[in-house]
């Protein structure tokens, strides 16, 4: 059975940091392409970073020298280091899994406001 748990949500203060983390289990993890997405209220989800099973990256326009993408194949688990936070940063985030197959996280609320 696969599961993808994201983790590390939460309330912070704009320019402050979280660490999001996304744990995999039920899949050959470092065959996998990893991304994460957000979601707001009415909008559709989008692309914040990806990181290919060979460690290459690419991140939204909005995020680039903000946030960090990263993978510990020997933990099944891919990092969302997220610096410099803003207002609109606040979402829901979710963690994708795509390979052969493509697998969702159930998502972690991150609320940036004072």
């Amino acid at each position: 059975q696969v599961q993808i748990v994201e983790s590390g949500g939460g309330l912070v203060q704009p320019g402050g940091s979280l660490r999001l983390s996304c744990a995999a289990s039920g899949v050959t993890f470092r065959f996998y392409d990893m991304s994460w997405h957000r979601q707001v209220p009415g909008a559709e989800r989008e692309l914040v970073a990806r990181i290919s099973a060979g460690g290459s990256t690419n991140y939204a326009d909005s995020v680039k020298g903000r946030f960090t993408i990263s993978r510990t194949n020997a933990k099944n688990t891919v990092y969302l280091q997220m610096n410099s936070l803003k207002p609109e940063d606040t979402a829901v985030y979710y963690c994708n899994a795509q390979w052969n197959s493509q697998y969702w996280g159930q998502g972690t609320q991150v609320t940036v406001s004072s």
